[in-house]
């Protein structure tokens, strides 16, 4: 028979199952923007649950043994997005901005990630949780998903300070998450086995290297932003910026989040037309963000989710709590006016996605007898809080 009759599915190479793939999947973001338009949910809610349609034909259906979308190419594309969502947090952090708000975004980050983890931690081990569970879930607690957060507050198109003040936390969140998650892991390994230092060493270079990188990328793109045309960076300048920054925190093994926050906050402070370095990389910044919702969703594993559900709960609700009463304490320490901002805010920092997996896996690797119970926990509320995030953070903005 001629290879003109054979049938389409003989033909459909992994390239090109790829590439069908991404179409669908920017295909799905307009429908949830119709969707969005017509209805009160966030559309990135609603990506996020397209990836769950993915996961359950994949996984259930299908019956794929694995979470793999698109065999690897997944992980490259929600890395990409997240180093465009950093640069462009670090662009808030103008010296300008910081002199006005910066004392009121280190005052409330600093209540909210202090309540929120020390309730986590006791609470969990006052249900009796392994201690090794209960501190592990307690550090990934703090990282935030600037992506979901930032994407809502400049879907809303506030400028007011609550607004203001979101985008600095979370251009700082998980810069406290790697620090807290590395601390927790350095004591746990001192506690359970005297040996401490490899996780402590590990957090510093994870820190420390993102500082250098972050700098080392920084200070050559604020200096040549604009200087092969006049005043007008071109889209090429900004995503090789991107590129470098993800490869190379990739590479040597550093917070990428961090490197390309600090990059960001270099160009927007020494570059003089960084304003339309930052709009080149909003241009192109959506649709990668729409493979990283649908792909975070699409990367849960269903069949392990029923064996972690009473643990997921009681972390979904000590962090929701968490949250809401180190806003209160952050509020009232910060001493401004109820009308400028709601006692409430610490909900708005809820989401939580690529970070909160990554630590989950590093915490897997090292204490492999809880490793199923972390990583089915932080997977499935994951799932929630990217769900019920944007709406909080909706709430918390009116």
């Amino acid at each position: 028979m001629s290879d003109s009759f054979l049938p389409v599915s003989a033909h459909l190479t992994p390239a090109a199952g790829a590439l069908l793939f991404l179409g669908l999947i920017l295909a799905s973001s307009i429908l949830a923007d119709v969707v969005a338009s017509r209805t009160r949910l966030p559309r990135i809610s609603l990506l996020v649950l397209v990836g769950l349609g993915v996961a359950v034909v994949q996984q259930l259906v299908l019956g794929q043994a694995e979470a793999a979308p698109l065999d690897g190419l997944g992980e490259p594309l929600i890395q990409l997005a997240l180093v465009m969502v950093a640069f462009l947090l670090g662009g808030e952090l103008t010296l300008e901005r910081l002199r006005t708000t910066g004392p009121l975004i280190l005052i409330v980050s600093l209540a909210v990630i202090g309540v929120g983890a020390a309730l986590v931690g006791v609470g969990l081990a006052a249900l009796g949780f392994p201690l090794a569970v209960a501190v592990t879930l307690a550090a990934i607690s703090v990282a935030t998903d600037p992506a979901a957060v930032s994407e809502t507050v400049h879907e809303s198109g506030d400028t007011r300070l609550r607004a203001r003040l979101l985008l600095g936390i979370v251009a700082i969140d998980d810069g406290w998450g790697i620090l807290a998650f590395g601390l927790a892991m350095a004591l746990l390994g001192w506690w359970l086995s005297g040996d401490g230092q490899a996780a402590l060493a590990l957090a510093a270079w994870e820190l420390g290297g993102a500082v250098l990188l972050g700098t080392a990328i920084g200070l050559p793109a604020a200096w040549l932003t604009g200087r092969l045309r006049p005043g007008e960076p071109t889209q090429v300048e900004a995503l090789a910026l991107i590129l470098l920054l993800a490869g190379l925190s990739s590479w040597l093994e550093v917070s990428a989040l961090l490197a390309a926050m600090l990059a960001g906050a270099l160009v927007a402070n020494l570059s003089r037309h960084h304003t339309r370095s930052f709009n080149e990389i909003e241009h192109i910044e959506w649709p990668f963000l729409v493979f990283f919702f649908v792909l975070s969703g699409a990367s849960v594993d269903l069949r392990h989710l029923a064996d972690a559900l009473w643990p997921m709960l009681a972390y979904i609700v000590l962090r929701l709590a968490g949250r809401y009463l180190g806003g209160v304490l952050g509020v009232r320490l910060a001493r401004v006016r109820q009308a400028e901002l709601p006692r409430d805010i610490g909900l708005a920092l809820t989401p939580q996605a690529g970070v909160a997996m990554g630590m989950a896996l590093l915490a897997a690797e090292r204490f492999p007898q809880h490793g199923a119970l972390l990583l089915s926990a932080v997977v499935g509320s994951t799932l929630v809080f990217e769900m019920i995030g944007p709406l909080l953070v909706r709430r918390v903005l009116r």
